[in-house]
């Protein structure tokens, strides 16, 4: 996992291979959090490089979309495909977090933070 941010308050965390329960589901929410207290709350997730994601790891980027609106934020989900982009239309993800193709267009329209 790596986290970049691109442009003011907006945030990408890259993920690379598997997110199954257990450490991997609180790192995640471990890098939200940071970023919460960072006052960064407007996060991509970019799952280009991720190969599986478990139920698990579901609820976690759920409790996270959580933690970022309770903070003002959101957050969008970039490079989803196959298997993971079925998963998060399947579980119905989609409905409230935002799916782009890649994380510039995910990025592309993002409020500027609040100052």
């Amino acid at each position: 996992m790596t986290k970049e941010q691109i442009k003011p308050g907006v945030t990408i965390v890259r993920m690379k291979g598997s997110i199954h329960s257990g450490p991997d589901c609180r790192r995640v929410e471990r890098e939200v959090d940071d970023l919460v207290q960072a006052k960064q709350v407007h996060l991509i997730l970019d799952l280009t490089g991720l190969t599986h994601i478990d139920s698990s790891a579901i609820g976690s980027i759920v409790k996270c979309l959580s933690a970022l609106k309770k903070a003002n934020g959101d957050m969008r989900i970039a490079g989803a495909t196959g298997m993971l982009e079925g998963t998060l239309r399947l579980t119905k993800v989609d409905k409230v977090i935002g799916i782009f193709p890649t994380a510039a267009e995910a990025a592309a329209d993002f409020p500027k933070p609040a100052v």
